[in-house]
Parts: C-alpha cells; structure tokens; sequence
C-alpha cells in the first residue's frame, strides 16, 4: 500500500513540475514507468523508442537501392524514391564512407520507415516510408563558441598553427583575408598573428571553425588588422581599422570552397580526357549547391549551357574585364544574358555538368579580350565601408579590436 502511495504522490508532484515547464520541456518527460522518469530517445528529430535503429557507413561500390532493399524497401518503392528525390538528392551520390541511419520497425520484418543519409557533419536527408514517400532535407543544430589564438612565426604560418594545435583552416582564412595586403610567401622569423574567430560544434562534438572575426597580422614590425562586417543581407567583408576594404574590386574566390584543386596553367593533363593542355581556370572544389557568386560588379552576357562547360554564367565588368563561372549544378533562376548583378550577389550553384569529375567551379579570368591568371594581376582596389554604415562600423572595430588587444602579453 505504502509503495503505491509513493507512486501516486510522485506522479502528483510529476504533474506539478509540468504545470510550471514549457511544451519544449514537457516534450522531454513522458511518463513514470515503475516510479522511474523515462525521457524519450531521438534520432533526426525522430521518436525511436519503439523503432530499431540500424547505423551504418556506405561500403564502396554500394548504392543507395541495395541499402534500401536490404531493409525490405522493395523495387516499387525505391524507384518512387528516385522520381520524389530528383529536385532535393541526386541518389547517385551516395558516397563511399558517409554515415547512414535506417529507422526500422521493431518486429521481425525490421522493414525500415526512414532512411537517413549524412551528406556532412552538418547536412543530411531524411527519406520518410511511413505513409507514402516524402523525401526533406534537415540540418543539424550547430553551437558556436569564440575563441582567441596567437602565435610567433619560426618558419611558416602553417607550421605554427600546427604547433599551436589549431585548425589548418585558420591558416587559409587568413591567406585569404590577406591575400591583397600580404605576400605569404615571403614570411619571416619574427611575424605573427592574433585571431579572434569561431568554433562549430554539434552534439558537444568539434567540427571545425567558423568564421573570423578579427585578426592581427604582424608582418616585417607592420600591424594589419582585419574586422569581419555585414554591411547588408546581401554583403559582408573584412576591413580595416580605418574602414577600407582588404580587397580589389575583385572577390578573390566565387565560392566558398574548401580547396583549389587545379590552378591556372597553360600546361595540365585534363582529368577525364587524360589530354596535356592549357588550363586557363581556377577550379574551386567544394560541397554540391553551394552558391556560386559574382566575383565584381556586371552584366550577364551569358547563361547557358555547353556540352563541356556544363551550366556556366558569363559576366562583363567593364570594357577591361570578363569572367565565366563554369560546371554549375543550375543556374540561378532570373539569371539571363542581359541582367545587372552586384558583387557577390549568387548567380548559381556548384555542381559537376559538363567534363568534370566533381563538385566544383571552374572560373575564368579575362583581361582586356585576354584569358590570364587572376592571382597574378594588379586589379583596383574594392569600396570602402559606406558612409551611412561608418559609424556602426567603427563601433564594431572598436569591440572587436579591444578584444584582440586584450590578449596582448
């Protein structure tokens, strides 16, 4: 008697606890089972206390059907899954060593309700079998903590941020920050840096950094600072104490991309011809439909496609400059021969269509009729923060660098 007097008097005050929570918090307490709070088990933002979840990792050569229908998803419904993927997942990249989650039901036939397929740490897509098919994409929640690092360069800025332990990706950050103020190759014994950016972390788990903030690079006793502002929705850059941008007029990159996997060169072997010739582009490697932008300021002259250049995008800047944006995955919608776009305004997604091998965009540089190499031009320089924004920016910089000066030993 005396244990169900205890089991009522818990559920009472389990009740009153509810009364005082929001429904978020409700949502994380469901009953009392033999005087025990049981809290509810989720995969994906799906429910699996009655589902048997199967992890796994695509094996090489291994299609997405054969996952499916070794999870008693039959040819039917696979091929439905094709069709209602088609504008949302291409199924044909189910990449070897990716992550993969099948939700199954929990009775002898385990056929499986969801499908799960991590495409990044970040990014996956959820095939819903419960009634019908739908197919969605979701994102992961990720949390960002700032952090500040600094370091004395011995022999290289790589090096160093080696030694430090920190991710290499802050090393191009900043190469890329300064790409238009310092010449890296020419670092010395002596330099350093300061850095305020961003962690990513999803699950308490590091994925890697985010943006940067701010930074100091010390270079030949010469300080140069950079402070990352957003003047707009549609445009952020880095600029300096006094307000001028780090930048030409130019975007060193259309992309954001996460490596330069060929270069500029009037001697390549092409990667699916096999052939030795010139590669006048820079190709960009990065995730499928990521947003491809303007590099400058232009006018469409063409949007369309070639059976080797894929999707592409050609912009006029002035009567001196051109630039093509290659192997698109698609064309922004309302991109046409004729259309006035800003710098870094998206004009279309990174894909692989055309002769390519993977997600990237090849992009191209002209020079008064002349394909060169944009890494090695003198071009003018980018616009300064403007003047309606001055004010908030300075009081951006002010912050940013105090905390940068903080860290002064």
């Amino acid at each position: 008697m005396k244990q169900w007097i205890g089991i009522i008097l818990m559920g009472v005050a389990l009740l009153f606890i509810l009364s005082t929570l929001d429904n978020t918090t409700k949502e994380e307490l469901t009953a009392i089972v033999a005087g025990k709070i049981v809290v509810p088990q989720y995969e994906y933002g799906i429910l699996v206390d009655s589902l048997f979840v199967v992890k796994g990792t695509v094996n090489a050569g291994q299609t997405l059907g054969e996952i499916l229908y070794a999870h008693h998803i039959n040819h039917s419904e696979i091929a439905e899954i094709v069709t209602k993927s088609k504008d949302i997942f291409d199924v044909r990249r189910v990449n070897q060593g990716k992550e993969y989650t099948v939700i199954c039901v929990d009775d002898t036939t385990k056929k499986a309700c969801y499908f799960i397929y991590q495409e990044n740490p970040i990014n996956y897509v959820v095939i819903d079998l419960n009634d019908g098919i739908d197919v969605y994409r979701g994102r992961k929640e990720v949390t960002t903590k700032v952090n500040v690092a600094y370091g004395e360069i011995n022999s290289s800025l790589w090096l160093t941020i080696q030694e430090q332990e920190l991710s290499p990706k802050i090393a191009a950050e900043l190469s890329t920050i300064y790409a238009w103020t310092i010449d890296f190759f020419k670092i010395q014994k002596g330099d350093g840096f300061k850095v305020y950016y961003e962690n990513k972390y999803i699950d308490d788990e590091y994925i890697g950094i985010g943006r940067i903030l701010a930074s100091e690079f010390t270079h030949k006793g010469q300080k140069f600072y950079s402070f990352y502002y957003r003047e707009n929705e549609n445009f952020s850059d880095y600029f300096d104490e006094k307000g001028r941008t780090l930048r030409k007029a130019f975007l060193k990159a259309p992309v954001e991309y996460k490596r330069i996997s060929s270069r500029y060169s009037k001697r390549r072997k092409h990667p699916v011809t096999g052939r030795w010739k010139g590669h006048f582009g820079t190709d960009y490697a990065a995730d499928r439909g990521t947003p491809i932008v303007s590099t400058a300021n232009g006018t469409i002259v063409a949007a369309s496609y070639t059976k080797n250049n894929g999707n592409f995008v050609k912009v006029k800047h002035t009567g001196v400059y051109t630039t093509q944006y290659l192997h698109m995955s698609k064309i922004k919608p309302g991109i046409r021969k004729g259309v006035f776009v800003k710098q870094g305004e998206t004009i279309g997604y990174v894909g692989s269509t055309g002769l390519a091998t993977g997600p990237h965009v090849c992009y191209r540089f002209w020079k008064n009729g002349k394909q060169v190499d944009p890494y090695l031009q003198d071009l003018p320089p980018g616009d300064p923060i403007k003047e309606e924004n001055e004010a908030e920016y300075l009081i951006v910089k002010d912050s940013l660098l105090q905390i940068l000066l903080s860290k002064d030993e």
